[in-house]
């Protein structure tokens, strides 16, 4: 049975139903578009960070080799740099090691013991603070740069800073790019003995 539009007077004008459904449509559909990009996207920046993690346990654990100078660091970074780029050419990957002497400074990461006179949370203007780890400056985590000697714990970190799959979140007041950080610690083989700090001394910071 073909179904008749329904007509009926209202207040002396006629009303007609037909064309409801599609300027509803017309209300919903951008929203739902939005919806499924939103979700499209998140779905890519989950995938990104899950692969990102793997790729950078298996390039900590071949620079924590003997053979880890810096040209053998070079190619690790290189190697992620390539599998990194064939998720998304556009991305360069940034790097950083930082080294410690036992896994719970590296986990801890805490910053070099100093007095915060004027209570701004950083080491600035003549502050006194105790050298750790005696490389002459505050480290906020504590650490040194590099991949370490024998027996150091060493943070591996790589950082991505890419834009969106789908630019949605610049529409909706949000940041245009994706930070993605992956992380991990291994020690360093044991190919000599480990490395000792001196006493710490106090210096002031600049």
């Amino acid at each position: 049975m073909t179904r008749i539009p329904i007509k009926r007077r209202h207040g002396g004008i006629m009303l007609n139903a037909r064309g409801a459904t599609i300027v509803e449509f017309g209300v919903i559909a951008p929203v739902l578009c939005m919806l499924l990009l939103c979700a499209f996207d998140l779905a890519h920046t989950l995938y990104m960070q899950t692969v990102l993690q793997g790729i950078v346990q298996k390039a900590a654990r071949d620079s924590t080799l003997e053979d880890a100078d810096d040209t053998r660091i070079s190619q690790i970074d290189a190697s992620v740099t390539s599998q990194v780029k064939t998720l998304n050419k556009n991305v360069t990957p940034i790097f950083s090691r930082r080294y410690y002497r036992t896994f719970t400074d590296a986990a801890a990461a805490k910053a070099e013991p100093w007095t915060d006179t004027n209570k701004n949370g950083t080491c600035d203007n003549g502050e006194p603070y105790e050298d750790d780890n005696n490389n002459n400056s505050w480290d906020r985590d504590g650490g040194n740069n590099g991949q370490g000697g024998a027996k150091d714990k060493t943070l591996y970190t790589v950082q991505l800073n890419y834009p969106h799959l789908f630019p949605i979140y610049g529409f909706l007041g949000g940041s245009g790019n994706v930070l993605l950080t992956a992380t991990t610690i291994l020690q360093n083989q044991p190919y000599s003995d480990q490395g000792t700090y001196a006493a710490p001394k106090v210096l002031n910071c600049s």
